[in-house]
């Protein structure tokens, strides 16, 4: 697995301290923005969005290449609606050995279970390569690959979408490969703008308190969590 930010809104937190002042000043946007420095910008952020007014985030955008992850873990990630997906397509990508697949650590760290697993996807493998030989196209194919086979994505969201992406997906009890990408993309893109996702990550560590109920994680601990993310 592979995340990288691509690109970003230039000078995102700025342009979002701008959009913020616009709201409230006397003056065209383009000459805020000409006048507003760095320091003035985060302080208005963490103002505005103490208020939870965070239209003003949406501003700013971040693009992400996301390799080498499970098609179970993208069908997840695009139930996502606010932001812009291109995918590798099974229509022109041949599946053609094992390697092209994500294995669980949960499998991985079995050997009797790994190899219950591997071979399978051997035999899968397999199958689909006879099918291709037989003349059945790709998009035909790909019927029989697995939930596990690899795929790149790439994907644009605002900061917005970004904070509310990794609220829910930073998560202790969201599943474990969303949970990294998740997870990275959030410190790649604080790295980029730390003002926008200063008090980003799992709902919990804002609210003070886990939602989940009782299916709250047993090790899943709020002030450990609000320490991590904050440092991330």
């Amino acid at each position: 697995m592979k995340v990288k930010l691509l690109r970003h809104t230039t000078d995102p937190e700025l342009l979002c301290g701008a959009a913020a002042l616009t709201s409230t000043k006397i003056g065209r946007p383009s000459e805020i923005l000409e006048n507003i420095d760095s320091e003035t910008a985060k302080r208005i952020i963490k103002r505005v969005t103490g208020y939870e007014h965070v239209s003003v985030i949406e501003h700013a955008s971040f693009t992400f290449s996301i390799e080498g992850v499970s098609r179970t873990m993208t069908h997840q990630l695009v139930r996502h609606r606010v932001a812009s997906y291109t995918q590798q397509s099974q229509r022109y990508v041949t599946y053609d050995t094992p390697e092209k697949y994500v294995t669980p650590p949960s499998i991985t760290k079995n050997t009797r279970v790994k190899e219950i697993f591997d071979d399978a996807l051997e035999k899968i493998s397999e199958t689909y390569q006879k099918l291709l030989k037989a003349g059945i196209p790709k998009e035909d194919a790909r019927f029989i690959l697995p939930n596990a086979a690899k795929t790149n994505i790439i994907v644009t969201m605002n900061a917005r979408e970004l904070q509310h992406f990794c609220n829910l997906r930073c998560c202790a009890r969201a599943q474990w490969e969303i949970r990294e990408v998740a997870t990275e993309m959030l410190k790649q893109a604080k790295k980029a703008a730390p003002a926008l996702f200063e008090n980003a990550g799992p709902a919990c560590i804002l609210r003070g308190y886990c939602a989940e109920g009782k299916m709250k994680p047993p090790e899943c601990n709020i002030e450990e969590l609000r320490k991590r993310f904050r440092n991330l």
